[in-house]
């Protein structure tokens, strides 16, 4: 519990550990995010973490969650932070504050907002416009942290700045980071400042700016059997700069926190163990697919807390690890590991695949020696002392289950538990340590048969249950099988009790406590109902025409452009957009398809009504073949925003964290050519570019061949490919597109350079250097690496769409929509169908389930993206599986969304659903949504 006394001390982050009102604690913290949780499940949260093991949390503070608009700021309600804040010094949970500017966390845009994109400032650097802008988010947030910090009432022990910044071009990283301590400083944040490493680059990430405390993020492979050497390298360096080792992030497993423990780490912080949702247009995209992925609504990377709350069996290995650590208190937090390579133990009997031992020394003597077992199978292995005159402190065999890490003690002075003697070794481990009027109860787990040796004064009395003693030579030896639970009840010479109690690990993992008298408490894991229930009635649907779902809003509200552009230079930052154009073709004339430029996220295409299909190509550009003659010349796109970059990856331009969104353009396309054949080659030495073989040099010589077709014994190859076509006259748009290009390759046209041509988004729009009716001299200088294809090359030629307007569309904007529609609906009954490109809005009343926590709904169907609103709040946004456009979807579950009962009004609530059909292909099905008690 932490005390009044304790908030109002100082913190330091020491080389040996962190102190916080001189106590010195290992923080086993996770990750709690109020902006992915009802208000109304801030403290039901804590309450959890707190039973299960943790004493500490982390949080973000979005800063586009809180600046909804440039200048327009909340932190009421469900964003009220300091009352978040209070909740948690309430709650006895200690906080490490992350206000960013900015956070990643897969949160749109990395909590940036994207009005920010069109300052015209260097995001994330030492920037005197984008400073300027941090500023004035720091005072804002920065004074609610400050009343909320240790010392001050509150329980921050400190505050992070920017995030995993070593993943980012900043050029410099020194004079940021500087830039935003004298900010917090200067607002009073008087708790450590730290600044985390995502991929290890302390100097990257912090700039080893001075009073920043580096700290390291850490996602291996649970059973990497060289993680502990990585980690102990992190820890040594932090101890030259005076530091401890603060893991910031890291994954989820208490197998894996176990190993960092082992290697002296302070601050344990799985990320996302409390699981949550993204409400709203609060996605991401980023590069967690091929390399585009879209964030789910449900955020849920399968903690030991899930999105509504319910408990898994990971937050028992939670439980068991906070006990152990709480059970060695001081002496564990202080503990510091054993250099490299220097271990005093070794293992014998089946070693392989067993990582350790490695030595943990505890602050007033004695070690826990940490074993884990990296493989599938159980191993019965013997820990000995490397060096021969300890052979007799040799322990006896044990059994390590597979995928499993233990720590064991080793001339452990029972002094810590108010005991006389010492703790010599045991094959079990201590897990859970009381202190009552009886005496003091020491529980111990096993997975199999072993000992327990403590040396001590002839003990008055000595009472085994199902465990053999034998004192003898000064030693008390409790020996056990492992099957049954064992109780040792010792009375010491000095008259002091204590117990011994042996459980194997799966009781251990349920246990609820100890009894006054020292037994067990057993207890047993929450289970939850799965079964299906019926939550909504009165379905309804009203169809729509696409063009028709911004047309409510206020004429002043549309925008009038010179040329397509981004929506955030419109001021539309999240949501929907729709834009307008024409195309000045003569009427019957034959379009081939469209050509989408530089196009995200996304986008869904009308001609005259017709529908032409989505497109997701990541801030690239998209070809939508749809061939018809034209009549009006009238396009219509209907774009979303699904979340801006959360980070920064140069293999779309959709992914660079400064992107935008929308369109910048679209070309009725009235032919397509293939160039793909008849290229001339010209083999080169090196990667040297020759202007004369650019400009023009007399080609009559080199061989023909299609396009990167040249066997070459070069590796790699090194080649110029020229080829020449004619612009169609009646065209004013042409795009080349290196269809399958997997080379290095940089075009040129008439001798200009236009630039690399990007193997992710292979489109190249060379409109302005071509005259129509005119020959067109292409020519392309290729790094070939051997056995991988060039592709084909394609010119789209046609029209420029012009004449455009745009118009955005938000929650209430879609609402809005929907009502209008409401008496247009008719009833329905699940399955139901809508044709490619349709568009509709479904309604149904639902109730709250019986014990007012809400529902757990599951989506199934094909072909439809859905926007699932509970009253007037977007709980959902899916994209079900069908069609070639569908982005890979990461994060949570794609085919499910969450109802918090808290959001019901006197136990009632409308679902509105907006679905649109997105598979070209074949129709849009929802075949049934079905519900689960939360």
């Amino acid at each position: 519990m932490i005390t009044k006394t304790e908030a109002k001390a100082a913190v330091r982050f020491d080389a040996d550990a962190v102190r916080i009102g001189e106590t010195p604690q290992v923080l086993l913290c996770a990750s709690l995010f109020y902006f992915r949780i009802p208000r109304a499940l801030w403290r039901e949260r804590m309450e959890q973490l707190k039973a299960f093991g943790y004493n500490s949390i982390d949080v973000y503070f979005p800063w586009n969650y809180h600046e909804r608009a440039e200048g327009e700021w909340d932190f009421s309600g469900e964003r009220d932070i300091a009352a978040f804040l209070t909740e948690a010094a309430d709650a006895g949970l200690y906080v490490v504050a992350r206000p960013g500017p900015y956070i990643c966390s897969e949160w749109d845009g990395g909590a940036l907002p994207a009005y920010l994109l069109t300052k015209g400032v260097k995001l994330r650097d030492n920037d005197a416009g984008f400073l300027g802008y941090v500023s004035k988010w720091f005072d804002q947030v920065l004074p609610i942290i400050k009343q909320q910090q240790a010392g001050e009432g509150g329980t921050v022990i400190g505050v992070q700045l920017d995030n995993e910044l070593d993943f980012y071009d900043c050029h410099d990283p020194q004079g940021y980071i500087s830039a935003l301590r004298d900010m917090a400083l200067s607002h009073g944040i008087t708790v450590p400042l730290f600044a985390c490493a995502g991929q290890g680059g302390l100097l990257q990430a912090s700039g080893l700016a001075s009073n920043v405390v580096p700290s390291c993020n850490f996602y291996p492979d649970n059973r990497d059997a060289e993680f502990e050497q990585k980690v102990l390298h992190y820890g040594q360096a932090m101890a030259k700069l005076g530091y401890p080792l603060l893991v910031t992030e890291t994954n989820r497993a208490h197998y894996l926190l176990r190993r960092l423990l082992s290697c002296g780490a302070k601050l344990l912080g799985p990320y996302l163990q409390v699981s949550g949702t993204d409400f709203g247009f609060t996605n991401a995209t980023n590069n967690w697919g091929k390399p585009l992925a879209f964030m789910t609504s449900d955020y849920d990377f399968g903690g030991m807390i899930s999105p509504e709350g319910h408990i898994r069996e990971e937050a028992y290995e939670g439980r068991l690890l906070g006990r152990m650590i709480a059970a060695y208190g001081a002496s564990l937090a202080q503990a510091l590991p054993e250099g490299e390579g220097s271990s005093t133990w070794a293992i014998s009997g089946d070693r392989q695949g067993i990582a350790g031992p490695f030595t943990l020394q505890l602050s007033g003597g004695g070690s826990l020696l940490f074993v884990t077992n990296l493989d599938e199978r159980d191993k019965r292995i013997r820990l000995s002392a490397a060096d021969g005159a300890k052979a007799a402190d040799e322990q006896s065999s044990f059994t390590l289950q597979a995928g499993r890490s233990l720590a064991l003690p080793f001339e452990v002075p029972l002094s810590l538990w108010g005991i006389e003697g010492v703790l010599q070794s045991s094959t079990a481990e201590l897990y859970y340590a009381e202190q009552s009027a009886s005496g003091a109860s020491l529980a111990f787990h096993t997975d199999g048969s072993g000992e327990i040796v403590i040396r001590m004064n002839e003990p008055k009395s000595v009472n085994a249950v199902h465990a053999a003693s034998a004192w003898s030579d000064g030693k008390l030896t409790i020996r056990f099988d492992g099957l049954d639970a064992s109780c040792c009840s010792v009375v010491a010479a000095d008259g002091a009790a204590f117990k011994l109690l042996i459980t194997n690990r799966m009781k251990a993992l349920y246990m609820e406590g100890v009894t006054e008298e020292g037994s067990v408490i057993e207890g047993q894991s929450l289970v939850y109902s799965d079964q299906l229930e019926e939550a909504a009635s009165e379905w309804s649907l009203s169809g729509f025409q696409a063009s028709s779902l911004l047309a409510l809003q206020a004429e002043d509200s549309r925008l009038t452009l010179d040329s397509a552009d981004y929506l955030e230079e419109a001021g539309i930052c999240r949501g929907f957009a729709g834009y307008e154009a024409s195309v000045a073709l003569t009427k019957g004339e034959l379009v081939q398809g469209y050509l989408i430029k530089q196009g995200s996220d996304v986008i869904s295409l009308y001609a005259d009504g017709q529908y032409a299909g989505t497109a997701v190509s990541g801030g690239g550009s998209a070809y939508l073949p749809l061939v018809h003659t034209l009549q009006e010349g009238k396009l219509h796109a209907r774009v979303e925003i699904w979340g801006h970059s959360n980070f920064d990856d140069v293999r779309l331009p959709g992914l660079r964290l400064h992107a935008m969104k929308g369109l910048r353009g679209i070309a009725a396309i009235t032919e397509v050519r293939d160039l793909s054949g008849n290229w001339r080659v010209y083999r080169a030495a090196d990667r040297s570019l020759r202007k004369e073989l650019i400009e023009g040099q007399d080609d009559s010589m080199w061989p023909m061949i299609s396009f990167g077709g040249w066997m070459s014994p070069d590796h790699p190859a090194f080649e110029y490919y020229r080829k020449t076509f004619r612009a169609a006259k009646s065209a004013d748009s042409w795009t080349l597109h290196f269809k399958g290009l997997q080379s290095l390759a940089r075009l040129f046209v008439d001798g200009k350079d236009v630039g690399a041509i990007h193997p992710f988004d292979p489109f190249v729009d060379i409109s302005e250097h071509v005259t129509a009716g005119e020959d067109v001299v292409l020519t392309v200088f290729v790094e070939r690496v051997l056995g991988l294809p060039s592709g084909q090359v394609y010119v789209y030629e046609g029209i420029e769409a012009v004449d455009w307007t745009l118009q955005g569309a938000e929650e209430a904007e879609l609402l809005a929509h929907a009502e209008s529609k409401r008496e247009e609906g008719s009833a329905v009954q699940l399955p139901i169908a809508l044709e490619p490109g349709e568009t509709a809005w479904l309604r149904a009343s639902t109730v709250n389930s019986e014990a007012q926590a809400g529902w757990r709904a599951k989506v199934t169907g094909t072909g439809l993206k859905l926007t699932v609103f509970l009253g007037d709040r977007i709980v959902g946004r899916l994209w079900l599986p069908g069609g070639e456009s569908r982005p890979v979807l990461t994060g949570g579950r794609p085919d499910s969304f969450y109802l918090p009962g808290a959001w019901y009004e006197a136990g009632k609530g409308e679902l509105t659903i907006l679905l649109e059909a997105v598979d070209r292909e074949r129709q849009g099905r929802l075949d049934a949504i079905t519900f689960i008690s939360v």
